[in-house]
């Protein structure tokens, strides 16, 4: 074994970037997120994390599970909210 890979604790080095990736889709398919269109891949030395949920309440849920699983990394991410709440006021047309 090499030690001077390994964690403090004489853990496996971490893994690398894209089979975080692959483990956060996993989380993401087999929870009760996995109805989400969230997609997330490796650009450079960045990992983009796109996609639509319907609340903020879900989006904080990914957020959540994307600082679980992706901690440590570059996280960009552009998860829109599209509530399909009812308007509080009627709309004026000119």
């Amino acid at each position: 074994m090499n030690t001077h890979d390994a964690g403090p604790a004489g853990d496996a080095p971490p893994a690398g970037p894209e089979y975080r990736v692959a483990h956060f889709q996993d989380r993401l398919a087999s929870g009760e997120l996995g109805e989400l269109g969230v997609h997330a891949e490796v650009r450079g030395q960045a990992v983009l994390v796109t996609g639509t949920v319907p609340s903020a309440r879900c989006r904080d849920d990914v957020l959540e599970v994307v600082r679980e699983e992706l901690d440590g990394l570059d996280v960009h991410c552009d998860i829109v909210v599209s509530e399909s709440s009812s308007p509080d006021h009627a709309e004026e047309l000119s």
